[in-house]
């Protein structure tokens, strides 16, 4: 991986007014970060491949006799929680069923949040409110979620190193099933309007249990447009900032999805950066899905950790300039047929992850 200087450019107007910390102020300071991962089922099986790979933190997943129910039990919860502490790691976050990044069109439960069909949003906001209650009488402190409609859009795969291949988009390849979703148009302000009647709601909730919310991005960001009539709204920087300024709460925050932010800008390896800080300076990152691409918007693919377009190392330094201290986990590791589970992809990246972390603490 080549080691590049971090230089300043006018294109990081595009990102609007970011702002940067000096890296000075990185100095004397120790990484907080830790290596994470979200893989499940969380079984006892899945804990000793974690723990074997240095794996202490994770994103934990209750089990499928939550799902019909919509949340699960604080006893449930805890079982959980117990389970992880067993294999000595800590259970960090969780994962509801619903608000995944799933296409509206394969969507069940948690889809009238996104489409805005009262009373039945307010029932799917009722479970997560329940979710929130419940991890802290668990002793989870975060909750990870989306607010999307397209889910992950992505073209055909393309050839990888090593017979693997990678998850590509371009735009310009792109052939959707239908011109729209069952959504149909979703504007900027019809989107935003759902988006703020759910925070409305579930903030206030999560400011009384003090259990952080981590919203991951649209991925990937769309054209102006759209795509499937919907105006992705948190596929650009300036949207993550609006979204995190509505219901300003140091509960209220993302899932820091660096593939998906960096698949956003147009010179992601030089713009990244002052994305981090952006956020990270404002405490605005609750959890780092640790990934790189080669390529930019509208035309990337998603590679290895060690052969993208961002330099990890630099990426890595400032998020221990800006003090995170949360879990850096891989995600979206490349497919090959020899490895259906993406176990040997996987293992690949903590033992990068965690050189990284220990590189510069």
């Amino acid at each position: 991986m080549k080691r590049r200087h971090f230089l300043s450019s006018s294109s990081l107007a595009a990102v609007g007014a970011l702002g940067s910390a000096s890296p000075a102020a990185a100095q004397g300071k120790r990484a907080l970060m830790k290596l994470g991962c979200q893989s499940g089922p969380t079984t006892d099986k899945r804990l000793q491949f974690f723990k074997r790979h240095s794996v202490n933190n994770i994103c934990g997943y209750p089990g499928k006799e939550t799902d019909a129910r919509g949340y699960p039990t604080v006893e449930e919860l805890v079982q959980l929680r117990e389970r992880c502490e067993k294999h000595g790691i800590s259970c960090d976050l969780l994962a509801p069923p619903f608000l995944a990044s799933s296409h509206i069109d394969r969507t069940k439960l948690g889809a009238a949040i996104m489409l805005g069909q009262s009373p039945q949003r307010d029932r799917e906001i009722e479970m997560v409110q329940t979710w929130i209650k419940n991890c802290a009488k668990a002793g989870i402190p975060a909750i990870k979620y989306n607010m999307s409609i397209l889910g992950v859009v992505r073209t055909e795969r393309t050839p990888g190193r090593g017979g693997t291949t990678y998850s590509t988009w371009r735009f310009k390849e792109a052939k959707p099933v239908t011109p729209l979703t069952k959504a149909g148009p979703v504007n900027a302000d019809v989107y935003w309007e759902r988006i703020a009647y759910f925070l409305d709601r579930v903030i206030p909730v999560a400011n009384e249990f003090k259990i952080r919310m981590a919203c991951h991005p649209h991925d990937p960001g769309m054209p102006p447009e759209g795509y499937q009539g919907v105006d992705t709204v948190l596929g650009t920087p300036d949207g993550l900032k609006k979204f995190i300024s509505i219901r300003e709460s140091p509960y209220h925050g993302l899932n820091f999805c660096q593939g998906t932010v960096s698949e956003m800008l147009h010179d992601p390896g030089k713009e990244i950066f002052d994305v981090i800080r952006y956020f990270g300076s404002r405490q605005k990152i609750f959890n780092v899905h640790f990934r790189n691409i080669r390529g930019r918007r509208n035309d990337f693919q998603e590679v290895y950790p060690d052969e993208g377009d961002i330099d990890f190392v630099q990426a890595m330094k400032v998020y221990k300039e800006v003090g995170y201290p949360y879990m850096m986990m891989p995600d979206h590791v490349p497919h090959h047929p020899d490895d259906p589970s993406g176990d040997q992809a996987f293992a690949f990246a903590y033992g990068y992850i965690r050189a990284l972390i220990q590189a510069v603490a």
